[in-house]
C-alpha cells in the first residue's frame, strides 16, 4: 500500500502517518521527492485497510499495491512517467536518441564522436570515463579526467550527457558534473551503489543486468525510487542466452513487459547488445517498433583503434542513416523524435518524473 501526500504536505503531515502506521505494527518507508512525498506501507494490510488514512492532513491519495515494488508500479501510478535529462524528455509519447563515444579515450576522440552524435539528432550525449571491464588488462577509462572531457565537450554542444558510476564513492564526483548517472549491467544489483545514485538526486539510467529477469530489473529500480527519486530510466541491453552469434540477444520483448509493469521510461542499447556494427541498425528497428522509449548507441571516428568496443561503433557514415531510421520508425509508431527544449508538461507526482 502507498499513501501519496500532497504537494506542499508538511513534515508534520507525514509524521502523523508514520506514526499511525507504526502504532498498528506496520512499517512505513518515506520517499521525499522534489514536489512530492510517498510512504510506502509494510505490514498487514488488513490493519491499513481499516484505518481512515484518506482523512489525515496532507493525504491525497491511498493505493493498494499488490506487487513487491511499489513506488515504480503501474498500479501506483497508472500513467507513464517523462524523465527528463536537461531539456530533453524521455518517455513514451517520443523516441530519444542517445548517443556518443562508448568510452572517452581522447579529447579530439570524445569531440568527434559527440559532434557525429548530434549531426544525427542525439538530444543526451553518451560517453564512459569509468569502465568496469571483464579483462583487468582492459582499457578501464580515463577516471575523473575522461569525465572533465565529456563534461567540457558537451557544455560545449549544448547537451546534456549521461555517464556510467562503478562505486559509491565516485557518485559525488559524477554527479557535480554528469547530467544523468547510469548503473551499468554488472551493477544493476549492487544495492549500496543503487542507493547512493538514487540520493544524488539526477536522473538514473539502469541498465539490465546480463542474466537478470524482469522482476529483478525493476526491483533495483525500486532501491533508486525508495531515495525519493524518481527519475529512472530502464535500459534493455540484452542478456546473455546460449547463442554466441552475437555479444547479447536483445530481450524486445522485456519492453512491452517491462512498461506494463511499470510506468518508468524503457530503452534499449542495439550496440552492447548486437556487439557488431552491422547489427545495430537492424536492432534500432526493433526496438522501436516494440515500443521502446529511447535508443543508446554507441558511435566512434576510427572504430578500428577503438580501445574498448570499436566493431559495434557506428561510424561517420553512419549518421544519416541513423537520423532517418529513428524519425521514420518513430512516425510509424505515431510518436516524434524527441527534441531538446521540449515543453515540460505539469502535473502531479508520477506524470513526470521530476516529482
Amino acid at each position: 500500500m502507498v499513501v501519496v501526500m500532497r504537494s506542499g504536505a508538511d513534515e508534520t503531515d507525514i509524521d502523523k502517518v508514520v506514526k499511525a502506521i507504526s502504532e498498528v505494527g506496520g512499517d512505513a518507508f518515506v520517499s521525499r521527492g522534489k514536489n512530492q512525498t510517498i510512504i510506502g506501507l509494510v505490514g498487514d494490510l488488513t490493519q491499513f485497510a481499516e484505518m481512515p488514512l484518506h482523512a489525515f492532513p496532507g493525504v491525497e491519495d491511498v493505493i493498494r499495491v499488490s506487487k513487491p515494488y511499489k513506488l515504480v508500479s503501474m498500479e501506483t501510478h497508472p500513467r507513464p512517467s517523462t524523465v527528463w535529462v536537461g531539456d530533453s524528455p524521455i518517455g513514451r509519447e517520443t523516441v530519444t536518441l542517445i548517443a556518443g563515444p562508448c568510452a572517452v579515450e581522447t579529447e579530439e576522440q570524445t569531440i568527434d564522436a559527440c559532434k557525429m552524435a548530434k549531426s544525427a539528432g542525439a538530444t543526451i550525449l553518451r560517453g564512459g570515463a569509468y569502465k568496469p571491464r571483464t579483462s583487468p588488462y582492459a582499457f578501464q577509462g580515463l577516471g575523473e579526467a575522461g569525465l572533465d572531457i565529456l563534461h567540457e565537450v558537451a557544455r560545449d554542444l549544448q547537451l546534456p550527457f549521461v555517464t556510467e558510476v562503478v562505486t559509491p564513492a565516485d557518485v559525488d564526483t559524477v554527479a557535480a558534473k554528469a547530467d544523468m548517472l547510469q548503473v551499468g549491467a554488472r551493477n544493476m544489483q549492487n544495492f549500496q551503489l543503487l542507493k547512493e545514485v538514487g540520493m544524488a538526486g539526477k536522473p538514473v539510467l539502469l541498465k539490465r543486468g546480463l542474466t537478470a529477469t524482469i522482476d529483478e530489473w525493476i526491483m533495483a529500480a525500486e532501491y533508486i525510487a525508495h531515495t525519493g527519486n524518481l527519475q529512472i530510466v530502464l535500459c534493455e541491453r540484452g542478456i546473455r542466452t546460449y547463442e554466441p552469434m552475437t555479444r547479447n540477444t536483445l530481450d524486445v520483448s522485456a519492453v512491452p513487459v517491462a512498461q506494463s509493469l511499470t510506468h518508468l521510461p524503457v530503452i534499449v542499447d542495439p550496440s552492447h547488445s548486437g556487439g557488431k556494427r552491422e547489427l545495430v541498425m537492424a536492432l534500432i528497428k526493433a526496438g522501436i517498433a516494440v515500443g521502446a522509449d529511447g535508443i543508446i548507441v554507441d558511435v566512434h571516428p576510427r572504430p578500428e583503434v577503438a580501445l574498448c568496443d570499436g566493431p559495434q561503433a557506428l561510424i561517420k557514415d553512419d549518421m544519416l542513416a541513423l537520423r532517418e531510421t529513428v524519425a521514420r520508425f518513430a512516425a510509424a509508431s505515431d510518436r516524434q523524435v524527441a527534441s531538446a527544449g521540449q515543453q515540460r508538461a505539469s502535473g502531479a507526482w508520477g506524470r513526470s518524473a521530476t516529482a
